[in-house]
């Protein structure tokens, strides 16, 4: 139903029916406001800003309120005033959501909220980790567990041991996610389930307000977590870090004096990716990535027209292609493609990881900037570990392989003219 027609059907309802309606959560909740079936323990409501993580804590509580009378629930928040101020209080909290016909009862100054049907939340912070130490519930709602500090993996050990009244104790937890340890002991409990949304699902913010946030933040780190509720992690031992790639964004390069396409052709069709990266050095040494043009499951065909639109688009003067994969046949392809700009064949005789080494090291001395955003390509900048490894998305980093050859194309350039200047 489209905004303008919902505003027409409650225009015609009465107020008993509009308030009905309004207290009928299901009609108005998203997928993932919705307590999933089955046997879990916990349920992680991963998502972005604005989403609705708050309401649906809310109506969860309420309806657990309803069906547990004598029910003791326990609210925690990374602070006292967040449980306050969001939890209860809130435009989304307990309050503004109770049933017409079920008001609660706030007792601010002992920090309980009572329900109609005589069940009791209780209120703690995570900060003061000692007290959840002792006092038992039937069930918990815990909100932005990623902010929670120091005292906060305490906390929620506290909450569970004391997690044991009735036949079925459980915990909501709803947060933007952050790459905490106590985030990541939570997402590994196997009696988790997990729910996901992104700011741009909830259909009643403000359109102008979800265009100007992600024309400016989508793709980065902020973004992908903030926005649409990833959960951005490093990899122990990463060549690249998420802070690393976010220090390096910049704007596109004034001067250039040469432009590079490293391509890391597949290996088949219907394999792994075919890596395509355009990359620029500009007057003062530094390399500026421009484009991920990278196809999936292309044809050689396919694969080498890409190649040959984003050497065009980039004024390239050479294409870079490792010849692991076909030798020959990598430049006959790409010649077929029109690709009349001079193509170095180079034949990777170490791993990606090893290759990739002396391209991290560019990065931390600020020789490499992005001019854009690559998300696909920086998780596998990421995943590329020391020692040779590989823990980013997909089988291979074809993406990653590809912008190694095109910065160590245009850095090695740079070396021969350094020593022919020296002469």
């Amino acid at each position: 139903m489209l905004p303008t027609e919902r505003a027409e059907a409650m225009a015609a309802m009465t107020e008993p029916m509009r308030r009905a309606l309004a207290d009928y959560w299901l009609v108005w909740a998203q997928s993932g406001q919705v307590a999933p079936a089955g046997d879990w323990r916990v349920w992680l409501i991963r998502a972005g800003r604005g989403f609705g993580k708050t309401r649906a804590g809310s109506e969860w509580l309420h309806e657990l309120a309803r069906r547990h009378p004598h029910g003791r629930f326990a609210l925690v928040g990374a602070t006292m005033d967040e449980v306050r101020r969001i939890m209860v209080e809130g435009r989304s909290g307990l309050i503004a959501t109770a049933p017409h016909d079920a008001k609660v009862k706030w007792r601010r100054d002992a920090g309980e909220l009572h329900f109609a049907s005589g069940a009791i939340a209780f209120s703690y912070s995570a900060a003061a980790a000692e007290g959840l130490r002792g006092p038992e519930h039937h069930f918990a709602w815990c909100d932005e567990l990623g902010k929670w500090g120091e005292r906060g993996e305490a906390a929620w050990d506290n909450l569970i041991l004391g997690l044991r009244l009735g036949t079925r104790p459980r915990v909501l937890v709803t947060t933007t996610p952050r790459e905490t340890p106590l985030m990541r002991k939570v997402r590994a409990l196997p009696a988790l389930v997990e729910t996901h949304g992104r700011t741009r699902d909830n259909l009643y913010l403000p359109r102008d307000f979800i265009a100007a946030m992600e024309a400016q933040h989508r793709g980065t780190r902020w973004g992908r977590q903030e926005l649409d509720g990833e959960f951005i992690e490093d990899v122990e031992g990463a060549l690249w870090t998420r802070a690393m790639i976010e220090d390096c964004r910049g704007e596109p390069p004034v001067q250039i004096t040469r432009v590079a396409v490293g391509v890391d052709p597949p290996a088949s069709a219907s394999g792994d990716a075919c890596g395509i990266v355009a990359v620029a050095l500009d007057g003062a040494g530094i390399c500026h990535v421009l484009e991920d043009a990278s196809v999936e499951g292309a044809s050689p065909e396919r694969w080498a027209t890409a190649v040959a639109a984003c050497a065009s688009r980039h004024q390239a003067d050479r294409v870079v292609a490792e010849k692991n994969q076909g030798g020959d046949m990598v430049r006959s392809v790409l010649t077929a493609a029109d690709v009349t700009l001079p193509v170095k064949l180079v034949h990777a005789s170490r791993g990606k990881v090893a290759r990739a080494e002396p391209v991290a090291a560019a990065y931390a001395r600020g020789a490499v900037r992005h001019a854009g955003v690559f998300p696909m390509l920086e998780d596998e900048l990421c995943g590329l570990v020391t020692g040779g490894g590989y823990e980013g998305p997909g089988r291979s980093p074809d993406r990653a392989d590809a912008l190694v050859w095109a910065v160590s194309e245009l850095r090695l350039g740079m070396r021969r003219k350094a020593r022919v200047e020296r002469l």
